[in-house]
């Protein structure tokens, strides 16, 4: 009894002194720094009402005075501003849990959710506008805390009175930044948490699903990856991000007609896109539809002959076709149909080698090949050369 009197004692005369600096017009900060040690060195005070009451007094008056000198241009750190502006928002929710608990009776008497509603309404688009702020100076971490704060007062019950859900138009673009913010950072957790609230600005829709792709993939869920890479595609088939990924995610899992129907799905869009009509060949030639694959090369080679991989994808089509008839070991039969093959192959495949020569282990073993089984000597030995090295 004598310990609790004690810290009841003690509880009382911090907060009495608080009053004091706060009545004083100065020493703000030490009438807060007096309410956050009272909270952080006894568990019990966070339930005491008076506790909040305090400091979120000695945090608005130090708002005011910020605010004054804001208006007044003078110097002033804004980013501490921004901050207070924040922690007036969490302890004005703290305080409103607590005001929500039922007497005795089972009542719930709401003694100070209006005012402070009222005032955190005024000052709610700071927390927007101190988001941004910390963005353009890359503290992310800060730019989140003001951002998430502004997104939460939707679903905080201190504002349901203002039925923000309905009537904030700047919900959509303030979670787009928190979910931007969450990427930059590479924070799936973050990045995905207002996803449905971002997916309404309609303006940013297509790089909000790129982070959520981005998101799914650090959290190792295959599932969502594909399932928004497939969203993403069907809305904007023409952002660079969505085909080639969706793309690869197919070839990848051996899965060539996903790739064409994609691709056929992407030209409706643009019939002349290199990047989709690369796709489209590439599929038709693990899907061994060779002669389809050479059409499609042929015609991007037409628009645009500084490509490197649709000579590739030609040639290879034409080696795995003579390897196809060299496997019937029928050489009476198809000798001059395989010799044509090689030599429609060749001359691509030297372009290739022309326009990718880095990308030996591509080309050197299908001209060592075409060489071998042209009978080209001087040609040949070159090619032995490089492939030993390899």
């Amino acid at each position: 009894m004598l310990c609790t009197c004690a810290a009841g004692w003690a509880q009382k005369k911090e907060i009495s002194q608080a009053k004091t600096y706060i009545k004083s017009g100065k020493d703000f900060d030490k009438a807060e720094k007096l309410m956050t040690d009272l909270l952080s060195n006894n568990p019990e005070n966070r339930q005491n009402e008076k506790v909040y009451l305090t400091w979120f007094q000695a945090v608005m008056k130090q708002y005011e005075a910020a605010n004054e000198k804001l208006y007044l241009n003078q110097k002033y750190d804004t980013a501490a501003f921004f901050n207070l502006t924040r922690r007036l928002f969490m302890i004005a929710e703290s305080l409103d849990s607590l005001d929500m608990v039922p007497d005795k009776k089972g009542r719930v008497k709401l003694r100070y959710r209006e005012d402070h509603a009222e005032i955190l309404n005024r000052l709610r688009p700071n927390l927007y506008y101190g988001g941004t702020y910390f963005i353009r100076r890359e503290k992310y971490e800060q730019a989140y805390d003001l951002i998430s704060c502004y997104l939460d007062c939707t679903e905080a019950p201190l504002f349901d009175q203002y039925d923000y859900n309905d009537k904030d138009s700047t919900l959509s673009e303030a979670a787009y930044w928190a979910t931007y913010v969450g990427y930059v950072m590479k924070d799936g957790e973050r990045t995905l948490h207002y996803l449905d609230m971002a997916m309404e600005n309609e303006t940013k829709a297509q790089y909000v699903m790129q982070y959520a792709c981005e998101a799914y993939r650090w959290q190792n869920d295959e599932a969502s990856y594909l399932t928004m890479l497939k969203r993403g595609f069907e809305a904007y088939p023409d952002y660079s991000y969505f085909f080639p990924r969706l793309a690869d995610y197919y070839n990848s899992h051996e899965r060539a007609d996903s790739t064409l129907l994609i691709a056929d799905e992407a030209l409706k869009s643009n019939p002349n896109g290199e990047l989709f009509l690369l796709a489209k060949s590439v599929a038709l030639l693990n899907l061994e539809r060779y002669d389809e694959c050479v059409k499609v090369g042929e015609r991007l080679i037409a628009q645009n002959d500084s490509l490197a991989e649709p000579y590739f994808t030609i040639a290879t089509a034409r080696l795995n076709q003579a390897l196809a008839l060299d496997k019937l070991n029928q050489p009476r039969v198809y000798k001059k149909t395989i010799q044509k093959l090689y030599m429609e192959a060749r001359p691509y495949m030297e372009a290739y080698r022309k326009l990718a020569p880095t990308e030996k282990r591509k080309w050197a073993p299908a001209l060592y090949r075409i060489y071998l089984n042209l009978n080209m000597g001087r040609q040949f030995e070159e090619i032995d050369k490089i492939m030993r090295k390899l």
